[in-house]
């Protein structure tokens, strides 16, 4: 398994967007979703704003791997279920979160911190080079 250099880390982290694509069955790529990513520590993290309903949530959970553009970075990742991950864990995440993205606000903020939110956190965990 491949890990994240320190430059990808800082580099994504930083990037205000994440843009993710899911894999289809037949190999090909489905079109990108902007969203917001976080870094914890070595960790970099999604949630789906608006649950599990959410249509690039869905085809991730059901591809389990994907690419994402962020930062100048592009690479292939799995998306790795973080659900189980622990309450500090998610202490963490949210608190990255509201760090990050605060300046929009509590309601727009609201809708990717809490425990509504912790069945749709993915870890990217990197895959290839």
């Amino acid at each position: 398994m491949s890990t994240w250099t320190e430059d990808e880390l800082r580099r994504v982290g930083d990037a205000e967007e994440l843009r993710v694509a899911s894999y289809r069955r037949d190999g090909s790529l489905r079109p990108y979703v902007i969203i917001w990513v976080v870094r914890v520590g070595d960790d970099l993290v999604i949630r789906s704003a608006y649950g599990p309903d959410n249509g690039w949530y869905r085809r991730a959970k059901a591809s389990g791997r994907g690419r994402i553009r962020a930062g100048g970075v592009e690479r292939d990742v799995e998306f790795a279920d973080a659900a189980s991950d622990g309450p500090a864990a998610h202490a963490a995440i949210d608190a990255a979160y509201h760090a990050k993205y605060d300046r929009h606000g509590p309601r727009i903020v609201g809708t990717v911190v809490g425990d509504e939110v912790i069945e749709t956190t993915f870890r990217l965990v990197p895959t290839g080079t």
